[in-house]
């Protein structure tokens, strides 16, 4: 007998948030979320208690909890899109269908009864959270950025009336060797900056970045990202969040930023240094092991995770994408990074996808979201 319970007491919250280290304890591909991030989503000033109602619930079978999963209505992102969608995340359970089954009847049963008539995902609370469901790639080492699950996931959750909407991939990047290409990147850049009057941003240190370009990067953040899937605009709280995550592991010397002759931001992306091997076999907690090999990370990179990419849609025709190649292939070539992970990439986006073909791109992953109408 399978009992669904509504998260709602301490004990309840803990193992909800602990279940997927004992599911995946002992996997090296599985990368923790940080604890004190995802305990903070049970508090009443939750980032995102003022677009979106959530719902948590466990799932038990002889006292033993079996699996979990979360329903969310982004309300922001249902008027934009004048939908009633629930999303569906933070799906872990055991490989048995049955509590697959009846983990998503209660959250379709929960969005039914807040008018909801579409499920989908996983999607969190916005796209600056990990989304997308791992259906291939399960043998790679995941980023920090997002989920990793086992490969039953897919086959549970199709067999119960789910399809798919959208797949991104993630590939692994390395910079070409050197040739007369690298040059000519080089002069192209050159030219479209002469031709249309551009320049790069320079900035002193993580914090003169911040306080030079963060204005611009939100503003710029949704313009590009307005029409792409999954999206919402971001809040006052949103853009705080996102500031104090970045603030401890930005580094100028992995960021571009373009602006033109008036100062005005066309374009931005930043990577930042890839933290997952700190977390691995650990369950997302500061203990002082963490905390050190955290700051081994961030000091000495060996790997950097491509995190936003913004363009001002006026700049897209305008060989921008040339010049943000060229400073993502400095990244690679002048520091002692050996590779950088794209993280997710809509396998439609293919102004993105032409970008990394100047690369040594390598696939690794692909991740899926998923729908289904609700009767």
């Amino acid at each position: 007998m399978i009992a669904i319970r509504e998260v709602k007491t301490r004990r309840e919250q803990r193992e909800f948030l602990e279940f997927p280290l004992r599911l995946y304890k002992g996997n090296p591909c599985f990368v923790p979320p940080l604890y004190a991030d995802e305990k903070k989503m049970f508090r009443k000033d939750y980032v995102y208690s003022d677009c979106c109602q959530w719902v948590c619930y466990n799932a038990y079978r002889d006292g033993e909890m079996v699996g979990r999963i979360q329903g969310i209505i982004q309300e922001a992102s249902n008027r934009k899109n004048a939908e009633r969608r629930a999303r569906f995340n933070r799906f872990d359970a055991i490989d048995d269908p049955a509590v697959s089954r009846a983990l998503f009847e209660a959250v379709e049963t929960w969005a039914r009864g807040k008018g909801m008539d579409t499920l989908c995902g996983p999607l969190s609370f916005s796209d600056l959270e990990r989304e997308g469901l791992l259906i291939e790639g399960f043998d790679q080492p995941q980023t920090f950025e997002e989920q990793y699950n086992a490969p039953y996931y897919q086959q549970h959750i199709e067999q119960l009336g789910f399809a798919k909407e959208v797949d991104w991939t993630e590939s692994r990047i390395y910079a070409p060797e050197p040739s007369e290409d690298e040059e000519d990147l080089d002069k192209l850049t050159e030219f479209i900056f002469r031709r249309y009057k551009l320049h790069f941003g320079a900035s002193k240190g993580t914090k003169d970045f911040l306080n030079r370009y963060k204005d611009g990067i939100f503003e710029l953040l949704d313009k590009s990202y307005e029409g792409l899937y999954g999206t919402v605009p971001f809040t006052e709280r949103m853009k705080k969040l996102m500031i104090d995550n970045f603030r401890l592991v930005i580094d100028p010397k992995y960021t571009a930023v373009i602006l033109d002759e008036n100062e005005r931001m066309v374009c931005f992306g930043f990577a930042i240094p890839a933290i997952a091997a700190a977390l691995v076999g650990t369950k997302g907690k500061y203990t002082p092991r963490v905390l050190w090999r955290l700051l081994r990370c961030i000091r000495h990179p060996k790997v950097i995770d491509l995190c936003l990419i913004g363009v001002d849609p006026e700049y897209l025709n305008r060989g921008v994408s040339a010049a943000f190649a060229s400073a993502i292939m400095h990244m690679l070539r002048d520091t002692d990074v050996a590779y950088a992970e794209t993280n997710l990439n809509l396998e439609d986006n293919y102004a993105i996808l032409n970008l990394w073909r100047r690369f040594n791109a390598v696939q690794v992953k692909r991740r899926r979201a998923y729908v289904k109408k609700l009767a």
